[in-house]
């Protein structure tokens, strides 16, 4: 996969592993190593299943469980959905034939992964999956030890 620009401002987003990968721990193996590789850092994550009001914007979530993953990094949203890539498979294995989607996913309902469009829908779909969690206050410290590492 062509590497991504690690220079942008540092986001959190939500990156979940649909069941339809989900399902083959050497295929989440695989993602989980690719994200890793990315320069993205997984800062939480959750197997869950998805309740079937909650589960609209993700298809097919409710089948089996899914792995939520909170993801940081400089430019995370945009990282995140360049590593997906496009929404519909055939488009993915078209136009980005090494992103996820083209190499996991099996329809276009099934396309095996979600990932945030915006800081805005990134911190409400964070809020929901990862519920108590302090995003604001996470964020803060986390910049305050990066900068102390840094110095």
């Amino acid at each position: 996969m062509p590497p991504l620009p690690a220079t942008g401002p540092v986001q959190l987003t939500l990156g979940i592993i649909k069941p339809s990968v989900c399902s083959s721990q050497a295929q989440v193996k695989e993602v989980l190593q690719l994200i890793k590789q990315s320069g993205l850092e997984i800062v939480r994550q959750k197997r869950m299943f998805w309740k079937t009001q909650d589960a609209e914007k993700v298809q097919h979530a409710t089948s089996s469980p899914c792995l939520t993953l909170a993801l940081y990094g400089p430019l995370a949203i945009q990282t995140w959905r360049y590593l997906i890539g496009p929404t519909h498979v055939y488009k993915a294995q078209w136009l980005q034939g090494h992103s996820l989607r083209a190499r996991f996913g099996t329809s276009d309902t099934r396309n095996g992964f979600h990932g945030s469009d915006s800081e805005l829908n990134a911190r409400k779909e964070l809020e929901q999956v990862f519920e108590g969690w302090d995003i604001a206050w996470w964020l803060k410290h986390k910049e305050e030890i990066e900068g102390k590492t840094k110095s």
